[in-house]
């Protein structure tokens, strides 16, 4: 966090000094690790082992939160007979299917303590939708993250056991599933010391409960591995446990600062969800608005609501020609078929598969793993779209690539036409930035932009406004969306840029009236309103650009809402309901937050309640009540369908209802907890230029892992450009062990290679103890090697990409690669140039048993060499 978020690390520094400890868990020693009372450095991949293990001291020594745990979990409720653990599987749960590699969720289900409710009760209906949603396209298309901010639909409500001694509760489940994560597991996979361990242990079990909250922060690349989403599930298990959720100092915070990577996920901009985490529609499930909506109908929660926040989507995006009559131009929106995301769809460009593409604020010939199978995409479109600040790798690539020097890629073969859109900075332009605790800031432009560098927002309204002028006349059907469109923005200044402000208050949706709505609980689903994000409805309530405030934190209480605005509604700690009990009293005075106030008849305290104003805590749903009037007065997580925080997911994951400890898809060790060596629905990316090391390998024995310095910025084109920054951090360079750098003969300041399945890269020796070799209990030694990942072949620093030395290996719920740990061989000296490149990775694939990465011009027409004699890895 001091490395990569150095001014949010102020507030742990400000935290320390008044008495706060500090664990930094972190396979590397950094610059967090040198202000932290502890580092912990265990090895990479391994943080559901050391997250496990502290669920089952928790449970083993009864130092859960009890009665948050039973009132305000699914830790009493039954699950049904069919389920079986991957403890009992060998690292495998029920219902999976090897051909596939995919889960049936079936077996995970609750036992319901009423009949499941169906699909507007037409059994023939609910079976069709049962199909659907296990047809593979359709779970490739990524269904668990779809369910977005809250959890997804449940059929029923379950049968509990509050005394949570049942064999069936969740609780009995979780105690059996964690029970082998001892101190000593942990300290064998993990490569700690036990004591170390248990310090870590003792802290975050004595700093939790009524009186005091512990707090765990995690940065993105916890997310870059093909466990990442189950990584995050472990944390808010054990935090969950010790009453750590919706209480103030607890939670776990994620680290997205840059690039207002939060506020890209809300409208967003992932393949498969709609503005507000709704899902995209599928192609093969949601004819009508009806099919698409119906999973929500009478589900408890609010979700409950998924058709009103629709509509008014539809109705912002659309205006006047969505009608009931036309099912509010649902069929204007494009339908997903199967997994579109990132990875998959550079693959299809190297198939000739993708015409064109748009490259805003990212830079894949640098920034995504295997950036070689990337370049590779890029060189076999028609067109390329790329707007950034500076003239980037990924608009250059087709003259200086470094597969031009091996023979790879030929400019004069390239028929991609490359159209370079400078873009705006965040100082020369209006308009919101969403930050890691969800607040919207508004930022004022501070100066002009540049020659003819444009916002994006001009650039895709006036992009827009010309598409639909020259199809003004159209009578083709496939342009009525377009046509149809709400796009009258005012402009103003001499380029004629559109009013940020304006569309922030459409994104923030209007009533019936035509004023700014105040809550998303005013979103109807007739086509009275109209909003374009209903988690940010409320942004402009009042007429008034909530985001821009910036009230002085003298001037206001300890929680400063009254600077920006956080969805949803300004609350600024999720679920805050609970941080009172369920009588509605605080569970302690120290950690007052939201309180009933039975005198004035409603929720209050120091934030927005995270609960309806009025709902009491003896509340009790009346029979047949849906969306929020089905939760009751004492279940604080109302996205969950039941109300309560799941420790166990029966549904929404697509690799497991628990988390497990699986190996990295590329390891130096075996699991030592299952059979089962990897998640087994991680997702693969097969082809020549994806190749991938082997488990386990005497060719490729160390673990690599990336990560970003302070003085650059992600792929470096914000940084690697100016000539302080570029002093700082003059060069690329992989930091090793003394140990492994006696053992390879690595020399410090001296050239290394490193060489994987799918290439090579050279880089500048750092001999430091900042990364140690972890020391396994039966002997082993696993040597670990850290790469920073922001340089390429321009700028004024220079150097080979770390990321080329990387594969494309995905987690299944999220589509993010597993960027943070891989293997790889060290040697000394520089790589080899031109075809000996090629030659030299060859031979490491034959002694690996590899399948031939060669490829034709261009990445297309693999060769069919074979490197290993009869092996089947790909």
């Amino acid at each position: 966090m001091a490395e990569c978020h150095p001014v949010g690390f102020q507030w742990v520094g400000e935290a320390k000094a008044r008495g706060a400890k500090v664990v930094h868990i972190d396979p590397r020693f950094t610059r967090t690790s040198a202000l932290a009372d502890l580092h912990v450095p265990l090895r990479i991949g391994t943080d559901i082992a050391f997250l496990g293990g502290l669920i089952k001291y928790v449970l083993d020594n009864e130092l859960y939160f009890k009665e948050y745990v039973v009132a305000y979990t699914n830790a009493a409720a039954l699950v049904g007979e069919e389920f079986v653990d991957a403890e009992d599987l060998d690292g495998l749960f029920s219902g999976f299917d090897p051909e596939n590699r995919t889960y049936d969720e079936a077996s995970w289900q609750y036992e319901p303590e009423e009949p499941p409710h169906t699909n507007g009760d037409d059994p023939a209906k609910a079976a069709e939708q049962e199909r659907s949603e296990q047809h593979p396209d359709v779970k490739r298309s990524d269904r668990a993250q779809a369910a977005g901010s809250g959890g997804p639909p449940i059929p029923a409500k379950p049968k509990r056991d509050e005394t949570l001694q049942h064999p069936r509760t969740v609780f009995q489940v979780l105690k059996r599933h964690f029970a082998r994560y001892t101190p000593e597991m942990v300290a064998e996979v993990c490569g700690i010391e036990p004591e170390v361990f248990l310090q870590v242990a003792r802290w975050v079990t004595e700093n939790s409960g009524r009186d005091r909250t512990t707090a765990w922060v995690y940065s993105v690349g916890w997310t870059q591995h093909s466990v990442g989403a189950q990584y995050i599930r472990t944390a808010s298990i054990l935090q969950t446990l010790l009453g750590n959720i919706g209480r103030p100092g607890g939670g776990i915070m994620a680290l997205r600062g840059h690039a207002s990577i939060q506020g890209s996920t809300d409208v967003p901009t992932l393949f498969n969800l709609l503005p507000g985490y709704l899902p995209m529609p599928h192609v093969l499930q949601h004819d009508t608005l009806e099919d698409y909506v119906a999973d929500a109908a009478g589900k408890a929660g609010f979700w409950g609501n998924k058709r009103a926040y629709t509509v008014s989507l539809l109705k912002a995006w659309f205006g006047d020609a969505a009608t009931a009559e036309n099912d509010f131009c649902f069929d204007h929106l494009p339908k997903i078929s199967g997994d579109h995301s990132s990875y998959q769809t550079i693959a299809a460009m190297i198939r000739g598969e993708v015409s064109g593409y748009f490259l805003v604020g990212e830079n894949p010939a640098v920034g995504h793993p295997n950036s070689r199978m990337n370049r590779f995409g890029l060189a076999n479109l028609d067109w390329l779209v790329v707007r950034d600040l500076q003239m980037i790798e990924s608009a250059t690539f087709w003259k200086e690539a470094p597969e031009i020097e091996t023979g790879e890629l030929a400019p004069e073969s390239i028929a991609t036409e490359v159209f370079f859109v400078p873009a705006a900075s965040h100082a020369e332009k209006e308009g919101t930035f969403t930050q890691t605790q969800r607040v919207l800031q508004w930022r004022h432009k501070a100066v002009d932009p540049p020659g003819e560098a444009r916002s994006d927002l001009w650039f895709y309204y006036h992009l827009g406004r010309i598409l639909r002028e020259r199809l003004k006349d159209s009578t083709d059907p496939r342009d009525r969306p377009l046509l149809d469109l709400t796009w009258d923005y005012p402009t103003h200044g001499p380029e004629a840029e559109p009013s940020a402000e304006a569309v922030l208050r459409e994104i923030n949706g209007t009533g019936p009236d035509g004023r700014a709505l105040s809550s998303y609980l005013q979103m109807q689903d007739d086509g009275s309103t109209a909003g374009g994000c209903w988690i940010y409805c409320g942004v402009y309530a009042d007429e008034v650009n909530q985001a821009a405030r910036r009230k002085p934190g003298r001037e206001q209480g300890q929680v400063a809402s009254e600077w920006g605005w956080a969805w949803p509604l300004n609350r600024r700690v999720l679920y805050n309901r609970a941080s009172a009990d369920p009588s509605g009293k605080p569970w302690s005075e120290r950690k007052k937050y939201v309180w009933w106030d039975e005198e004035a008849g409603r929720w209050t305290g120091l934030d927005v309640p995270d609960f309806e104003a009025q709902k009491r805590p003896d509340y009790v749903p009346p029979e047949g009540a849906r969306a929020q009037d089905a939760i009751a007065g004492i279940d604080p997580f109302v996205m969950q369908g039941d109300g309560k925080a799941w420790l166990f997911a029966p549904a929404g994951l697509v690799d497991g209802p628990l988390p497990a400890h699986y190996e990295p898809a590329e390891s130096v060790v075996e699991n030592g907890f299952y059979k089962q060596q990897a998640n087994p629905t991680l997702e693969m990316i097969d082809g020549p230029w994806n190749r991938a090391n082997p488990t386990r390998s005497e060719v490729y024995p160390f673990a690599v892992t990336t990560y970003r310095l302070t003085e650059h910025h992600t792929a470096g084109g914000m940084s690697r450009t100016l000539p302080y920054l570029a002093e700082l951090q003059p060069e690329f360079f992989v930091e090793v062990s003394p140990e492994l750098a006696e053992l390879r003969g690595l020399t410090n300041g001296e050239f290394a290679t490193l060489v994987s399945a799918r290439t090579a890269i050279e880089a500048k020796v750092l001999v430091t103890e900042r990364v140690r070799p972890i020391r396994l209990r039966d002997g082993r030694v696993v040597h670990q090697i850290g790469m920073p990942y922001h340089w390429a072949y321009a700028g004024i620093s220079t150097g080979d990409s770390a990321n080329d030395l990387l594969g494309i290996v995905l987690d299944a719920n999220t589509h993010i690669q597993e960027s943070k740990v891989s293997t790889c061989d060290i040697v000394p000296g520089p790589r080899p140039r031109g075809p000996e490149l090629l030659e030299f990775v060859e031979s490491y694939r034959r002694r690996a048993g590899v399948a031939s990465g060669k490829v034709g011009l261009n990445g297309r027409d693999p060769v069919e060499a074979v490197a290993g004699e009869g092996s089947t890895a790909s």
